[in-house]
């Protein structure tokens, strides 16, 4: 497969993957999917992977735990539910490949932070049946600069890999 190819299937896998995480949070069963993409990424994908996974992963679960805690979002498991975190590991799939254009320069994963964090969250908290304490409002504002920094680090982590 071309590198082209491998970015647009990395694309399409960060797509897929987020669906079968929230949506796994109702049907369990749709997390096997993910482990087994997951797998598959960690198999075709060039070494260092598996550092930039878990190293990503890691910092995502403990700042969304870290979020349960402070009441951002209300959980039905602690610290944070198995989706979430498998979610973690799908978004960190992404970001020495389809995402990795965000990095440079920097603005540009400032904004995508910022715009796109707190809509993804708000609908997969709906979807997944993830309260949020503060309202819908309350937690995108919370979110925006968190993510405006959160994505730019995480790149920047998995560009050194």
């Amino acid at each position: 497969m071309g590198h082209r190819g491998w970015l647009l299937g990395n694309a399409v896998w960060l797509q897929a993957g987020w669906w079968l995480c929230v949506l796994g949070a109702e049907r369990p069963w749709l997390l096997a999917l993910v482990v087994a993409g997951l797998a598959l990424h960690l198999r075709l994908a060039p070494g260092g992977e598996l550092r930039v996974l878990l190293g990503v992963a890691l910092a995502g679960c403990v700042l969304d735990s870290t979020l349960g805690l402070l009441g951002v979002f209300a959980f039905s498991q602690w610290p944070l539910p198995a989706w979430l975190a498998l979610l973690w590991l799908v978004l960190a799939s992404g970001m020495r490949h389809s995402l990795a254009w965000l990095g440079q320069p920097l603005w540009r994963a400032v904004l995508a932070g910022l715009l796109g964090g707190p809509p993804a969250y708000l609908a997969g908290a709906r979807l997944a049946g993830v309260e949020l304490p503060l309202g819908a409002l309350g937690t995108a504002l919370l979110l925006a600069p968190i993510w405006a920094l959160a994505l730019p680090l995480a790149l920047r982590v998995a560009a050194r890999g």
